[in-house]
């Protein structure tokens, strides 16, 4: 099996443009509009799939010195999805300290109430925190097509695969 090589500016590059498509996206929402419970989304808001999003980048920066990540011990912050420029705020700070070197991790996380490690490393870790954006960024755009907002960009939301896949 050949070992995890991945370019890194590109990585970082990827996972910046990514975020700063989600702040262009929220940012076109008032308070109220963020925080809307919406039908099509299962009732759950535009605020609280960006607040996943961040949160699980902020467990990631928690854990990365310690080696230990625990995406399960988030703290979920209510500001996080009901003030979109609290959320814009932490976004930015995540662009601003994505960027760091490659080290061993290890992810822990409770299944049936045993708790499991699982060995990874950063650049892996960041990958996955970009796929999930993605992914949330999927049904964000769902809430903002419920919302009538625009679609601030056509790659939001897409993954690399399938935008590769079209071209």
């Amino acid at each position: 099996m050949q070992p995890f090589n991945m370019n890194s500016a590109i990585l970082f590059k990827d996972t910046r443009e990514t975020l700063y498509r989600l702040i262009d996206a929220i940012g076109q929402l008032s308070n109220e509009e963020f925080a809307t419970k919406i039908a099509l989304l299962f009732n759950s808001s535009i605020g609280e799939h960006t607040r996943h999003i961040i949160e699980l980048y902020i467990q990631l920066f928690r854990g990365y010195d310690f080696k230990l990540i625990n995406y399960d011990a988030r703290d979920r912050e209510l500001v996080l999805q009901t003030n979109v420029n609290s959320a814009i705020s932490r976004v930015q700070l995540i662009i601003d300290h994505i960027e760091r070197d490659d080290i061993e991790l290890q992810i822990s996380t409770l299944y049936n109430g045993q708790e499991f490690k699982i060995k990874s490393n950063y650049y892996r870790e960041v990958l996955y925190n970009l796929e999930h954006c993605i992914h949330h960024q999927a049904i964000i755009k769902i809430g903002l097509a419920c919302l009538e907002k625009d679609i601030v960009d056509t790659s939001f939301g897409v993954a690399k695969s399938t935008l590769e896949f079209r071209k």
